[in-house]
This record gives structure tokens, sequence and C-alpha cells, in this order.
């Protein structure tokens, strides 16, 4: 027998925008969460209007608030602020990520809706969290990113570099989504729910383990080397003669031995004092990315994937993004699927948490700004009289 999703019958409210709550809220949407989204109705979620990529529609905001319900609600208004009100009170779990401050303002902060509601999981995420000189600084991903040390140790050894994707809006995603499902739990065996507060900051410094560990007690940060490693060679990307591109990690001394003599086809190197270790072949990184680079660029770029994975060295293809639409490992597990959108079906990846035994990730579609507003209100017992007020009073969209 199926299983149903585990947040099936959960109830979330959300006043989100950009990346971070709406990324979080998506999840618990995928697991099967009605998901209420709160938008302005003077434009909605300003994500909204990032790119046309996406048929005409922003591709960030298409990525992130699939399977939502969206309600248009001027929170600057009394009325409208009382019809999140009322949406939460039915509500298990609220997000947001307004400015510091805005939401305390407007009585929407997890401590003020907790005490109103001792079952309600509230979560405030924030660039700096609550306290603390940074806490009203603004906080967009890159900014982040800058601030938690990220930039310092991406890039080449001349030029710092911010993440391709952003990274501190997903890290504070992932732990607010950790952190509801965390707390849903904990108000399964206590029966109360409670505030969760999650930093863009607190979230990003806490993926820079590794680099930051390093720093701290090995008395230096790791050098910027592009896609090397810092303390292993060879790993880096290499040329092949057909234009493309080919990493390679060799991760001990016997892999070395197979590199050199089933693909260099130098079997001497595997024993030769400034190759035969890892410590030699780091303190000699020009040398050993030289041999390897001479090697590849003879090769095809698949020939050189299949001499390197028959010689068991652990390889992969730098691929474009346009390569991993048409990746055929996420073609041959059927990770593709169809949501529907204002603009017509859109392709999109399953989410990555898979339940065997269980349905399918509920993918539902991209709502329109206000598609639901009409809907909700009347579950709410609000007369047509009363919403086409609401709507001409600018109240709702």
């Amino acid at each position: 027998m199926s299983h149903p999703l585990p947040l099936d019958g959960i109830t979330v409210v959300a006043v989100e925008q950009a990346v971070s709550a709406p990324f979080a809220t998506r999840q618990l949407a995928d697991l099967g969460a009605r998901v209420i989204k709160i938008e302005r109705p003077d434009g909605g979620d300003f994500a909204r209007g990032y790119d046309t990529a996406a048929r005409g529609l922003a591709s960030h905001f298409v990525w992130c608030n699939r399977g939502k319900e969206s309600i248009a609600v001027n929170l600057k208004d009394r009325r409208g602020l009382e019809i999140v009100r009322r949406l939460v009170a039915d509500a298990d779990v609220f997000v947001q990520n307004l400015a510091q401050g805005a939401a305390a303002r407007l009585g929407l902060d997890a401590a003020t809706l907790c005490a109103a509601h001792p079952r309600l999981v509230a979560v405030d995420i924030s660039g700096y969290g609550a306290e603390g000189p940074y806490a009203h600084k603004r906080a967009y991903d890159m900014l982040v990113q800058c601030e938690a040390g990220l930039v310092s140790v991406t890039g080449t050894s001349e030029h710092p570099v911010k993440a391709g994707i952003p990274a501190a809006d997903i890290a504070a995603a992932m732990y607010a989504f950790s952190g509801v499902l965390a707390a849903l739990l904990r108000r399964g065996t206590t029966g109360l729910g409670g505030p969760v507060e999650i930093s863009m900051l607190d979230s990003l410094a806490e993926w820079m383990g590794h680099p930051l560990n390093h720093g701290m007690h090995g008395g230096e940060s790791p050098a910027r080397t592009g896609v090397a490693h810092a303390v292993i060679a060879p790993y880096d990307a290499y040329a092949t003669a057909d234009g493309g591109q080919v990493l390679l990690s060799v991760q001990n001394d016997r892999e070395w031995r197979r590199l050199a003599e089933q693909v260099i086809g130098r079997p001497e190197l595997a024993d030769a004092p400034d190759f035969s270790t890892n410590t030699a072949r780091t303190a000699n990184r020009q040398k050993t990315d030289a041999v390897v680079a001479g090697a590849l660029a003879t090769l095809r770029r698949d020939e050189a994937i299949r001499r390197l994975e028959a010689a068991g060295i652990a390889c992969a293809r730098l691929n474009s993004v346009a390569d991993v639409a048409e990746h055929p490992q996420l073609a041959a597990r059927d990770r593709w699927r169809e949501v529907d959108s204002p603009a017509g079906p859109l392709r999109a990846l399953l989410p990555p948490i898979i339940l065997p035994g269980g349905d399918e990730a509920r993918m539902g579609a991209v709502p329109a700004l206000g598609e639901h507003t009409d809907a909700l209100l009347r579950a709410l017992g609000t007369t047509e009289a009363g919403t086409a007020a609401l709507r001409r009073d600018g109240v709702v969209a």
C-alpha cells in the first residue's frame, strides 16, 4: 500500500519573497503541505520580475514557487493584515523573510504568533539574525557570500568570485526546511510548536566548515585554486582534443600509479621522486598538471573518460547547464516532470528526497499572482460583495 506524502494535511502560510523563504516552503509543498503564499497586490513577490527566461516567467520564481496558492494582500491595510492573521489561525506553519523588524511591526514575527497560537511553528528568516551590529544590514545573497567568506575561497588565485548559485539563500532555505520538520516532530511529542530562527550568515558560515576549521586550527585559509584542489594533485579540469574538459581526481598513490601506467602511458612516473607521493605531486603541481594535461590533450573527451574509468580514476565531464538539462543519468532515472504554470507546462526536476513505497512528490502548478485570492477569502467566509470591496480598495488583488 502506498504511503501518503509525509506533510499531507499540514498547512503553511508564508509571507515570503526572493529565494530563501520561497525555496524552503517549496520543499514543504513538494512533500504534501498546502502552502499559501502571501504576496503584494502591486506586483507580488519581486522575484516574479527578475527575468523572463522561463517562457516569459522568471526562472527564480518558477524554481521556488510551484505547488503554492497565491493570495495578494496589502499588509499595510488593517483589513489585509486581518486576512493574514485569520489564515495563520488555522495554519500549522508560518514562514516569513521580510526585512528585519518589518514582521514584528506587523505582529507577524515568530515570537508574537507562537504566543497567540501555541501549536504553530513559526519561522523567521533573516540575513544576519535579530540582534547584533549587522541585524538591520541589507542581506542579499552575494553580500552574505562575501561576509561569510565563501567568495574568499572561491575562484582562482588572482580573482575571488561568488558562487554561481545563490548559496546563502539556499543554505538558509534548507535549514529553515529542516527546522520546520524538527519543530513539527517535537510538536507531535509535546503538542507545542514554537519559533524557529534562521539567518543566512549562520547558515552559510556552517557550510564554510572545512575552510573555517582549516584556517582557525591550521593557521591559514586554503588557497583559491579554481577547480583544482588545494591539497591534492592531480585534481583539476584538463582540456581534451575535441574542446571538452575532463576533471579527474587522484586520491592516493596507488591511483597515481594506475594513471601513470594506463592513461598517461609513462609507468616510470609512478616512482619518480617529483610524483610518487601526493605531497610531492602537490609541491610540483605545475609539473604534475603538465604531464596529465599533455596526455589528455591527445584524447577526445569520451575516450578520456573511458580510459580513466577503466583505470579506476575518479573523473567527470565539466558540463554546461545545457548538458545538465540533458544529463543521461537524470534521464535514465526518470527525474524530470512537467509542472503547469501561467505560461504552460515547464520541465522541472523531482526533488532530491525520495521516499520509496510512498506517493511521488506533489509538484503542483506555479501560481499566477493572486490566483487563489477569491477562493481563500471565500473559505474565510468573505462574501462576494466583501471581496469586491476589498479589491476595489486595493486591499487584495
